[in-house]
């Protein structure tokens, strides 16, 4: 038995993703630098609730220690991961220039 291949369909929104046709273009850049500002921001939000949770608890409000741990170490690790995808791709770049054309 075989499929028509008319019949196969790429999975739902695949169709919609549109890739940068060159990568030097100022708009795969923009595209770059607004996903590295979303994550820092999102890293800073991840570091804005946790402040909130410990300043709470310490406040006396009802907030639980292990939720005030909880909320450090995931703060802790979304910072250190940023960091890590940072240093590669400073690593990358450096690479990139030292090469000889």
């Amino acid at each position: 038995m075989s499929i028509p291949i008319h019949a196969i369909r790429p999975p739902a929104g695949i169709e919609s993703i549109a890739l940068p046709s060159s990568p030097n273009t100022s708009r795969s850049a923009g595209a770059f630098q607004s996903v590295l500002s979303e994550a820092l921001g999102h890293v800073q939000q991840t570091q804005n609730a946790s402040d909130n949770i410990a300043g709470r608890f310490l406040s006396g409000e009802n907030e639980e220690i292990h939720q005030v741990a909880i909320a450090d170490q995931k703060a802790g690790l979304e910072f250190e991961m940023f960091m890590a995808v940072r240093n590669k791709i400073v690593s990358a770049y450096q690479e990139v220039m030292r090469m000889q054309m």
